[in-house]
């Protein structure tokens, strides 16, 4: 069984919650950030940065030259230290923070920020994050699980990366359970950045996430992400459905980029989504030209989280 699939399955669910955003909550946001009733904002962002080098050569090629205008940092990962250097060198892209508690692929593992013995909740008998959101969920202590998640935001302030947004990888903490998601809240408020929120997923969400969310934190209105039978009818196909299909107000695509290369592959071995082949895909469509031709003839016009960070500070 994929343990990435809940997460997708509830952002699937997201979906058909409000597949048409009402135009006074699209021009609300986009409204306080300057734009007219009727912009299409949006937010085209690749997840994973720092967990393998094909994954940061892609993003980085991929923010450069290409429409990708966001990605986020895997702190706990190994190839985070690429990721800074590129900072130094390039500082003014829209980079936030992936908060990770899981470490997903069968033979390449992570593990936490903070020494084992703080966050002993967080980690499997061989030291690395376990690697899905339910078990995490269910065993991890609240207090540790803050504590590592404010290791990683340390850590990348401390090598110089200024995160524009905090999101979270395969979303463990929107939809596990309600302490978890206060603390993703918390944080956010505390560092003043805004988080990966949109109207459709709070709707989908419990009441009691729901009432967690307050006036004055900042919520998109939505996210879409390709899901696995996504893949397998055909990446470009899916993305063009979006961005023909996309209303008015702000929203956001997420997307995994990489190569299909041998590290990748090697990353990827014997898990069947998210993999190499993947990531060459939503790599290829978003640097196409015809990616280009629908954002221009749909008139969408692209928006960063650093910019709507300014709304909180």
């Amino acid at each position: 069984m994929n343990r990435c699939l809940p997460y997708f399955l509830f952002c699937h669910i997201c979906l058909l919650a409000c597949a048409h955003v009402s135009a006074q909550s699209g021009t609300s946001l986009a409204g306080r950030l300057g734009y007219p009733a009727g912009t299409k904002l949006l937010i085209i962002h690749a997840d994973d940065l720092g967990a393998a080098h094909s994954v940061d050569q892609a993003s980085f090629s991929s923010l450069g030259d290409g429409p990708v205008n966001s990605a986020s940092i895997m702190v706990p990962c190994p190839w985070l230290s690429e990721v800074a250097a590129f900072v130094k060198k390039q500082p003014g892209f829209d980079l936030g923070l992936h908060l990770t508690l899981t470490s997903e692929w069968q033979l390449y593992k992570w593990g936490p920020v903070s020494s084992r013995d703080a966050v002993s909740s967080l980690v499997d008998s061989s030291g690395y994050f376990y690697d899905d959101c339910d078990k995490m969920a269910a065993i991890a202590r609240p207090e540790e699980v803050e504590r590592e998640l404010r290791a990683q935001i340390g850590h990348a302030l401390d090598m110089g990366i200024q995160p524009s947004h905090f999101d979270t990888h395969m979303g463990c903490l929107y939809w596990t359970n309600l302490p978890l998601f206060k603390i993703y809240l918390k944080l956010g408020r505390e560092y003043k950045v805004p988080l990966r929120l949109s109207r459709t997923m709070i709707n989908a969400l419990p009441e009691s996430f729901q009432q967690a969310v307050t006036e004055n934190d900042v919520v998109i209105d939505q996210i879409y992400s390709a899901t696995p039978r996504d893949f397998q009818q055909g990446m470009a196909a899916f993305y063009e459905k979006v961005l023909h299909g996309l209303q008015p107000g702000v929203s956001e695509i997420v997307i995994h980029l990489a190569h299909d290369d041998a590290e990748m592959q090697g990353v990827a071995v014997d898990y069947p989504d998210w993999g190499a082949a993947w990531r060459q895909a939503d790599f290829d469509f978003f640097n196409s030209d015809a990616c280009r031709k629908i954002l221009r003839e749909e008139n969408i016009r692209t928006i960063t989280w650093r910019e709507i960070g300014q709304l909180l500070r």
